[in-house]
């Protein structure tokens, strides 16, 4: 639960949907599935198998495999890709509880969208607001990873992702009773192959990699707090699962909405901000269905920000535990809530600095991290994979996935 806690967040709710709208809908959710079964599962399963056999954060996992220095340059690209996704990441949960506070008001009755759209602008520009918002989650975060593994990070997930799934069905379940929902679904799951392009492709590739938080260390962590005897495989199957029902729920969940009310598919990133409250609105039971979407959003928002979190705090754990003057847990925890406090001001009050941010991590970072992962383990610790779904697994890592990557990599350079 944990580890899905991880790659379960915002790409799952907030982009997804409005990446699949703006992609065809049923013909990206098929390339998608394709390359989460293709690409998202290996690298789920690298991660974790690096941190299980290491034992070792990011820091000190790529060492202890090689017995040198030579991939150390990768732990720290984990870690510097956690630490600047944390600076952009707070700043949109900080939007998801404002907008769960003024649901819980009852801020949005009578607009309309164009009124919504106009809010979100002064929400997002209103600086001391969003800085405050923001530091929230943080303070929540900290509260979470202040205790072990097992008492903090482990004990709410098993609490958290059955809410979220449990308020993603009772959602799910009150759009499809709206007349006008059909239309919808036909949209999200009819496959209309005119819609093909190598740039759906490549953008469903992107999808998988982000929504499945690969190549910035954090299943590593994870996977380095596993049990002996725990299935790689089968754990990543869970995660891989898990993530993918829930972004096909969100889809499930906003697609027949917008349809049911003329609202069009391709808004963009709006999309939950300005359309979901105008259509809540119109519905019955307007308060409790937005009281109830933007809690599961900062459920989903949380979940993650605790892992990316907890890259930094174990990072910093073994980083230090040879100095003379080592940080522990709790030492970690209170200098990585002040990071991101400090990259949080930075993106809300520097201009731009928060699309530099989630460009250079999702565009650039990420990849890199993902490809060094899939050539460390496919070129390096494949021989040591003998069963079918080993072998399976060494091929798609050698072969598939740093293809993969290369052309996502490409892409982002505008070169294809």
């Amino acid at each position: 639960m944990a580890a899905a806690g991880s790659a379960v967040g915002l790409g799952n709710i907030w982009k997804f949907p409005y990446v699949a709208g703006e992609n065809g809908g049923g013909i990206f959710l098929i390339i998608y599935l394709v390359c989460v079964l293709l690409f998202g599962m290996p690298l789920v399963t690298t991660e974790l198998v690096i941190g299980k056999r290491s034992r070792k954060s990011a820091y000190g996992a790529f060492r202890a495999l090689r017995n040198n220095d030579r991939w150390q340059w990768l732990s720290w690209l984990c870690v510097v890709t956690a630490v600047l996704i944390m600076g952009f990441y707070f700043v949109v949960t900080g939007w998801c509880i404002n907008y769960l506070a003024e649901a819980v008001m009852n801020a949005f009755k009578g607009f309309d969208a164009a009124q919504l759209t106009a809010h979100f602008q002064t929400v997002t520009t209103n600086t001391w607001r969003v800085i405050l918002v923001s530091v929230i989650p943080v303070i929540l975060t900290e509260v979470v990873l202040w205790f072990d593994v097992n008492k903090g990070i482990e004990r709410l997930s098993k609490i958290l992702m059955p809410l979220l799934l449990v308020m993603m069905v009772i959602m799910v379940v009150r759009v499809l009773l709206l007349d006008g929902s059909k239309v919808g679904l036909e949209f999200f799951f009819k496959t209309d192959f005119s819609q093909l392009s190598p740039k759906v492709v490549l953008v469903a590739m992107g999808q998988c990699f982000f929504s499945l938080s690969i190549g910035m260390g954090a299943l590593i962590t994870y996977g380095a707090y596993m049990p002996e005897n725990q299935d790689v495989p089968m754990t990543s199957l869970q995660v891989v699962v898990l993530d993918t029902i829930v972004a096909v729920m969100a889809g499930m969940m906003i697609f027949p909405a917008v349809f049911a009310f003329g609202f069009n598919p391709a808004e963009g990133p709006e999309l939950v901000f300005v359309v979901l409250p105008a259509i809540f609105e119109q519905m019955s039971f307007a308060w409790l269905s937005g009281v109830l979407f933007f809690t599961l959003l900062c459920i989903a928002a949380l979940t993650s920000t605790i892992s990316l979190m907890e890259v930094v705090v174990a990072f910093l754990v073994d980083a230090t535990s040879h100095r003379p003057h080592p940080l522990d847990r709790r030492k970690s925890v209170l200098v990585t809530s002040a990071m991101a406090i400090a990259l949080l001001l930075v993106c809300v009050l520097v201009p731009n600095t928060f699309d530099i941010f989630a460009e250079v991590t999702s565009c650039y970072l990420m990849p890199i991290g993902a490809l060094a992962m899939s050539i460390l383990v496919g070129w390096f610790l494949g021989n040591s994979f003998t069963t079918w779904y080993g072998k399976f697994f060494v091929f798609t890592i050698r072969w598939l996935v740093p293809i993969a990557i290369v052309l996502i990599f490409l892409n982002s350079l505008r070169l294809l």
